[in-house]
């Protein structure tokens, strides 16, 4: 073969076409680029950084296979190439595999150390990885390169903050305010003081973190008159003030705060700290209560400051003030009272209190359409209440549905509720807590009818319409929910419930999964599991742009609060559950494989494999032609939402292709796939973002049970008996790791024998022999849930009965 031109040897022509290829990237013309890419090859066809550019192209226009390849080749065919290996690195991060991105910044690096571009994203990478040290580096070279560029001085101050390292941190803010003193300042605009003032407070940030507090107030001091955030700095200066121990100084501050916003419960509980209170002793005690009267008479609009002294109070005061604040807020008609006053139900002898002072209010409007008397002025006379709104009642019978509710008195609880529907039919709230009480009470199909009746009230309510949802999702009616949720996704859409996912509406696919699961379908439950672990991850990634973003314009706090919480993005509620539903599938498939395909599918499972493959393709090919064909717009005259109501916006454009799922089934994530290791992959997360959640190490002690890591797992066992002693599922665990170790004990290594014999006199309670008496032991455990009527705990309890003896299982039963 002739030699064909390689690496960068263009004609001057090429040349010049080149520079507009990367310009063209730059300017996101793809099409244009790839154009101009396939007139460079047509004379060059093994350019390399050609090819590399062509394959970048491909990729944006959703041709990744065929760009990748083309990228792959470009790099082969010059090696030495930092367009290249740039290039790479841009297709593995829009890949998000930041790992193999990195490698590629790396060798790019090696062919042009002082590539600005090339430095900055990789800079980037490190931070999105959380390689702080390499972040460090990257930047301070930066700034090197560039020391008069605001974004690496910051940008070098960060990295040293989350090294923390805040001595350094702070000199490297100090270095750049010094080099500004140097340049001629003239009238700054509105954006630069601002971003000035935001460099400034985040100093202070550093040295607050740093413990280094007269540091921090000095700067404060110096900065007032150049600061645009004028609230923050009062904030930082009254909270430093109170970590300081400064608490003269911290009260006059704390007292201003609450001027300019005397709802706020950050600068209540600031004042309150800055006074040593609450306190244990009377003495406290009655301070405090001096105190929110002070308060209270000076801000008398304030919720908080009225509310703020329940938490405390006890006794008659309680009652006095209870008695008080319940009345004001039965009169005004708040919703939301009860909810609000959860936290004082902790108290039994607080929740009986409010059950008999509501009671007898109910008790009195019915008869007199008055308040009972009650001596609430300090000279001792009773003052008669006038005759109240005939709304008060209505709310006092709600709020007495709602609390034996929850007491799950649900005979009670119903009794009050259609007092209160008899009184106003048509208040919604009213027939949300009737489902809610038909759902405590275990009838999730009255619950359902209920929830539907309060959304028939109120078409256009989004709120109603979701609780509806999730309501006959519980009930199983996944057909209904469906048809019920898509009246609030967009109006021109042809794939309504994908919507849904693009929108990241997680509570959806959370029920959905949960009623596939209970339905025993559970490829169709992964597939909404990992469509919720694929949301957490495209939060993740989608931060990677802020990176840049909040040290050009810095907004250096907020980004640091955002880090944090992307830190431990997974400790959401919804991941944890998402989580905990896959782990308790995939051990039921470890433990019962059949499962997966026979439960999932009946007609399936009756099937030969030919049968079966035929049946599927059946299935693929009849969605494939109801997608093709044109849906009819559903008649939404009755249950349509407002104009303006629907959601996702965008009125116009071309409507959205129905994509084709190839799995509908879910069949691909129960078939041929490692159980324990898709179930590790879930468990990391929750035991080290949750650890403080009793079900994610009882899920752990079950994996690696069955695993064989019984170090693991008897760690994770111990972990769930410190939060929770008698948990039903760590007492499952236990039996099966003691199990286990007696059934290996001729082949594990002497030292896991020494650890498990030290640790198992503890966790069963007895002497310190390792040997147990398994049958007396859950024989015990049971019976101690029987008589304190835990049901979990009886039926976890049976199952370990059986476990240990396979032979009561009938007896067990019973």
């Amino acid at each position: 073969m002739a030699a064909a031109p390689k690496g960068r040897e263009l004609g001057s022509k090429e040349a010049s076409i080149f520079k507009t290829v990367l310009k063209f990237y730059e300017h996101k013309q793809y099409k244009k680029g790839l154009k101009s890419c396939e007139q460079i090859l047509r004379k060059n066809p093994n350019h390399g950084e050609t090819l590399a550019m062509k394959g970048l192209f491909l990729s944006n226009l959703d041709r990744k296979e065929e760009g990748a390849e083309c990228i792959k080749l470009g790099v082969r065919n010059d090696m030495t190439s930092h367009i290249c290996w740039h290039v790479y690195g841009l297709y593995h991060r829009g890949e998000k595999n930041y790992e193999q991105a990195l490698k590629s910044y790396s060798h790019a690096l090696k062919y042009d150390k002082e590539n600005i571009q090339i430095l900055r994203d990789y800079s980037m990478l490190q931070l999105q990885m959380r390689n702080y040290e390499g972040f460090s580096d990257a930047t301070n070279q930066l700034l090197l390169l560039k020391p008069t560029n605001r974004q690496y001085w910051a940008g070098l101050a960060v990295s040293h903050h989350l090294l923390h390292k805040y001595d350094t941190a702070a000199k490297v803010l100090d270095s750049y305010e010094e080099s500004l003193k140097d340049q001629t300042q003239g009238e700054q605009n509105i954006v630069e003081k601002y971003e000035n003032s935001e460099m400034m407070l985040y100093k202070v940030m550093i040295l607050e973190e740093g413990g280094e507090f007269d540091k921090a107030l000095e700067a404060l001091n110096l900065m007032r008159t150049k600061v645009l955030d004028q609230r923050g700095w009062k904030e930082a200066r009254a909270r430093i003030f109170l970590k300081s121990k400064k608490m003269a100084e911290a009260e006059v501050e704390y007292r201003k705060l609450l001027g300019e916003n005397p709802d706020s419960v950050a600068y209540l509980e600031g004042l309150m700290a800055s006074r040593g209170l609450p306190g244990d002793s009377d003495e406290a005690h009655e301070k405090l209560f001096r105190l929110l009267n002070e308060l209270g008479t000076k801000y008398k609009r304030s919720h908080v400051i009225k509310r703020l002294p329940l938490n405390y109070a006890k006794g008659d005061r309680f009652t006095t003030l209870i008695t008080l604040y319940l009345k004001e807020m039965f009169r005004k008609g708040v919703p939301s009272l009860f909810i609000s006053m959860k936290d004082l139900y902790t108290s039994p002898e607080k929740s009986q209190t409010i059950e008999s002072i509501v009671t007898n209010f109910a008790t009195s409007l019915e008869t007199s359409g008055q308040f009972p008397p009650f001596d609430a002025q300090e000279n001792g006379e009773v003052v008669a209440d006038e005759k109240e709104p005939p709304s008060a009642y209505l709310w006092v019978l709600y709020f007495l549905a709602q609390h034996y509710d929850w007491k799950r008195d649900s005979k009670r609880a119903m009794e009050f509720i259609e007092k209160a529907i008899g009184h106003t039919p048509t208040l919604v709230e009213l027939w949300m807590t009737k489902a809610r009480i038909f759902k405590h009470a275990g009838d999730p199909e009255s619950a359902m009818k209920a929830m539907n009746d309060a959304r028939e009230l109120d078409l256009q309510d989004r709120n109603v319409n979701s609780k509806c949802t999730k309501y006959m999702l519980k009930n199983d009616r996944m057909a209904e929910a469906e048809k019920t949720i898509t009246l609030f996704t967009r109006s021109e859409s042809t794939d309504p419930l994908g919507d849904l996912v693009d929108m990241q509406c997680m509570w959806f696919a959370l029920e959905c999964a949960e009623s596939h699961a209970r339905k025993g379908e559970f490829g169709k439950a992964l597939k909404r599991y990992h469509q919720i672990e694929k949301h957490f991850s495209d939060i993740y990634d989608d931060t990677f742009d802020f990176h840049s973003y909040a040290q050009r314009k810095m907004t250096l706090r907020a980004y640091l609060d955002l880090l944090r919480t992307d830190d431990k993005l997974r400790s959401h509620p919804y991941y944890f559950r998402a989580a905990c539903g896959a782990i308790k599938i995939y051990l039921r498939l470890f433990d019962n494989p059949a499962a997966g395909t026979e439960e999932a599918d009946a007609e399936l499972a009756n099937m030969s494999a030919e049968d079966r493959k035929k049946h599927l393709r059946k299935l693929r090919k009849a969605e494939l032609q109801k997608q093709a064909q044109p849906e009819a717009k559903p008649k939404t005259a009755e249950a349509a939402p407002a104009e303006g109501a629907s959601s996702g916006g965008g009125g116009g454009g071309k409507k959205d292709a129905k994509k084709v799922d190839p799995d509908p089934e879910g069949l691909k994530l129960v078939k041929d796939v490692d159980y324990l290791a898709e179930a590790t992959k879930f468990v990391e997360s929750l035991v080290e973002l949750s650890p403080g959640r009793v079900e994610g190490w009882n899920l752990a002690g079950a994996i690696w049970a069955r695993k064989g890591k019984l170090l693991l797992a008897l760690k994770a066992i111990k972990k769930a008996h410190t939060l929770s002693p008698s948990d039903p599922d760590a007492h499952i665990n236990l039996i099966r790791l003691y199990q286990s170790y007696t059934s290996q004990k001729s082949t594990l290594p002497p030292a896991v024998m020494t650890v498990l014999e030290s640790e198992f006199p503890a966790l069963f309670n007895t002497a310190s022999s390792p040997d147990i008496d398994l049958h007396k032991f859950v024989k015990t455990y049971l019976d101690i849930q029987v008589k304190e009527k835990n049901v979990r705990g009886v039926v976890k309890g049976a199952e370990a009965v059986v476990l240990v003896d396979e032979g009561r299982k009938a007896e067990v039963g019973k």
